[in-house]
Formats: structure tokens, C-alpha cells, sequence
């Protein structure tokens, strides 16, 4: 059974060594489905959701779970939802596969409360993004620095200037992961083509994935990237992109990707776009009722259910 665990370590000193080799033990790396948020007429989460998009990732063959981040809608989510969807989400998982849980308030005192309480839940490790409004690079480095120093696992940093107006540049994620080594993963939402000139200008100290919901990704894994963190509308197709890819197989990766194109040309018009239709095909796909809205929010058109409909029967259910 995997487990993320390792007991506190209350030197400094040691315990970024803890923290370092631990994650390089963990071998972070490939394709980690960020969940959606399933809501309910009542505006409540709806677990069953949350327990189908795992057992769909699992048969699939991704590499781990996401949680929490821009897809989970998690702006949306009160403290008390959060902490709920990690423990549903831990438990659900119950060992099979690593969980990333992403780590998202406008202040330390509170990045540094959930970040323990999502390792102590059983987090493998967590994804931090940073607070609004923009900071210089000074100071994310030193608001990051003080999450990464407050848990004892691995660390990655929510680098999406293009989705969040604020980011570090590969310099400043370089001084970040040299004054705190746990912080060893970059999650970008970034185009393959600048994505590749982070890979290339990083040199291998830090583990880079990508998102932006697999757009472009048989050239995000020629680019270099370790992972991925796409939807789970799509989680088979990814899965085997990036099987065939590994092998060298990229014709098969290719046509894998070309059938995968259109459901994500449609959806990853924008952030709101995919939270709308990329949700609704994963609902479609995954036998679950569609997500009940929860302001503020944009509301599916008659077109856009049809053709989120047609895209889903094209690609077929996704196993249980």
C-alpha cells in the first residue's frame, strides 16, 4: 500500500534531507487527473462524484489523483468543503495511488494550517499556489519557502501567470528550490512551446508538469515534461499518450491524441469553459448526473450540452 507518511523530523537541517530524499523515493511523475466538483440542487458536494472519478482514474492507469486545484473549482469551497474533499478523496483512494492535493489561501497562517492537515489526511505531496494580489518574486519565494518548511513532504509550486496573473520566472524557481529543496515540482498551464524552454532553462532540478487539460500533449512529453495534470474527462486517452509516448510509440500516441482533439479544442476555451463542458463530458462519459451550478458561475447553452452530449458518446464511457 503507498504511503506518504514520515515522522516529523524537528531539526531543520534533517529534515530538508528527509523531505529531498523522500521525494526523489517517490519518483513523482505522470498523469494525475485533477478532479471536478460535482454539486448537488442544494448547492452540496456530492461524493459519489468524487468516488466514480477515482475508480475511473484507477482503471485507467493514472499515475496518481489531483485535487483541489483551478478544475476542483476550489475558489468556490469553503474551508470546511476542502478539508471534507480531502478526507472523501483519501479515503476513496485508500492507498492505490498518491494524492496531490492542491493548497490554495491568500495568507500563510492559512496555507500553513491546510498544507499540515492535507499531509496529515495522507497527502503524498502538495501543490501550492500563490496569493493574490501579484507578488514580487522576493516575496512568493519567501511565502513558498515558509509553506514547504511548515510539512514534511514534497512541495510543487502552481506556476500559471496565464490562469492566475502571478508567477515565478526559472530563475526565481531555481533560488526557491536551492533555499528549500522540498519544493521540487513546477505545475505549469503553460503552451509546450514554453514549456520546453522551462524544462530546458530548469536542467533537470526541478520536476516539471504540465496542465492546460492535455492541449498539445504528445509535444509536452517531447518537450520533457515528468507529468501531467489534465481533467478526468479525458483520463484514458492520456493515460495511453502517455504509455505510448514512454515506449516510443509515437504514431500511436499521435492517433490516440488525434481522437482526444476535439473534446479538448472544445472545452479549454478558458478556465470557465472547461470547469463548465470539460465537467459535463466527464459526467457524461462517467454515468453521473451533471453538476448543479453554483454561482458565480457561466450555465451550459442548449449547443454547448449537445455538442459537450456528442463529444462524450464519440469517446465512450469510462470504466468503473
Amino acid at each position: 500500500m503507498y504511503s506518504s507518511n514520515l515522522p516529523l523530523v524537528r531539526n531543520r537541517f534533517d529534515s530538508l534531507a528527509v523531505r529531498k530524499e523522500h521525494f526523489f523515493r517517490m519518483e513523482i511523475g505522470g498523469t494525475y487527473p485533477m478532479l471536478f466538483a460535482f454539486f448537488d440542487e442544494g448547492g452540496r458536494l456530492r461524493r459519489e462524484a468524487f468516488s466514480r472519478q477515482i475508480a475511473a482514474a484507477i482503471s485507467c492507469g493514472a499515475s496518481g489523483i489531483a485535487v483541489l486545484g483551478l478544475g476542483t473549482e476550489v475558489a468556490k469551497l469553503g474551508q470546511a468543503e476542502r478539508r471534507q474533499v480531502v478526507d472523501w478523496v483519501i479515503e476513496d483512494v485508500g492507498g492505490r495511488l498518491p494524492v496531490a492535493v492542491t493548497i490554495a489561501d491568500g495568507n500563510l497562517p492559512d496555507m500553513i494550517e491546510n498544507a499540515r492537515f492535507a499531509q496529515r489526511a495522507g497527502a503524498a505531496w502538495l501543490i501550492l499556489q500563490p496569493p493574490r494580489p501579484p507578488a514580487s518574486g522576493a516575496d512568493l519565494i519567501r511565502f513558498f519557502g515558509a509553506v514547504a518548511d511548515s510539512v514534511d513532504c514534497p512541495v510543487a509550486i502552481q506556476n500559471a501567470p496565464e490562469f492566475l496573473g502571478i508567477g515565478l520566472t526559472a530563475a526565481e524557481l531555481i533560488d526557491l528550490h536551492a533555499a528549500h529543496p522540498s519544493v521540487a515540482v513546477v505545475k505549469a498551464e503553460s503552451s509546450a512551446v514554453t514549456v520546453a524552454r522551462l524544462v530546458e532553462a530548469i536542467g533537470g532540478r526541478i520536476k516539471v508538469f504540465n496542465g492546460r487539460a492535455g492541449l498539445e500533449l504528445t509535444d509536452n512529453h517531447r518537450a520533457g515534461v515528468n507529468g501531467m495534470i489534465p481533467g478526468i474527462e479525458t483520463i484514458d486517452l492520456q493515460v495511453g499518450i502517455e504509455k505510448a509516448m514512454r515506449e516510443g510509440d509515437e504514431a500511436r500516441a499521435e492517433l490516440l491524441y488525434r481522437k482526444v482533439l476535439p473534446a479538448l479544442c472544445f472545452s479549454m476555451q478558458g478556465l470557465a469553459q472547461f470547469v463548465l463542458y470539460g465537467k459535463l463530458i466527464a459526467a457524461y462519459r462517467l454515468g453521473l448526473a451533471p453538476s448543479a451550478d453554483r454561482g458565480p458561475a457561466d450555465t451550459a447553452t442548449a449547443h454547448g450540452t449537445a455538442w459537450a452530449r456528442r463529444l462524450a458518446a464519440e469517446l465512450g464511457p469510462l470504466p468503473a
